[in-house]
């Protein structure tokens, strides 16, 4: 298994910029995931890397604005995140696989270890 801790959350005013981070110990994940959940709302695959390889994914509603990065080194996968909004406002939780779901990254079925969230809120 590969167990996932994520920080680097919290308050940001809109239109500011946060870094949360996910970091990876335990077996090796081919892929990373960022996914986030607002209230009321199902959970929102947002953006996805293929580690070691460094292809990138993003949902419609982060692209642009979201960059999905890794350090090998550190074993630990970034989500920059700019031109924060208020939609934005979620828990954000990374999830790792064992192998590269593809077409199907957005998908939380095809992630078997999850973090515990980490909080992001924009204020205006």
């Amino acid at each position: 298994r590969v167990q996932l801790v994520e920080s680097g959350g919290g308050s940001v005013q809109a239109g500011g910029s946060l870094t949360p981070s996910c970091a990876a110990s335990g077996d090796t994940a081919k892929s990373i995931a960022w996914f986030r959940q607002a209230p009321g709302k199902e959970r929102e695959g947002i953006a996805a890397i293929f580690s070691g390889v460094g292809s990138t994914y993003y949902a419609d509603s982060v692209m642009g604005r979201f960059t999905i990065s890794e350090d090998n080194a550190k074993r630990t996968v970034y989500l920059q995140m700019n031109s924060l909004k208020s939609e934005d406002n979620a828990m954000y939780y990374c999830a790792a696989a064992e192998w590269w779901p593809g077409v199907r990254w957005y998908l939380e079925r095809e992630y078997e270890n999850w973090g515990q969230g980490t909080q992001v809120t924009t204020v205006s």
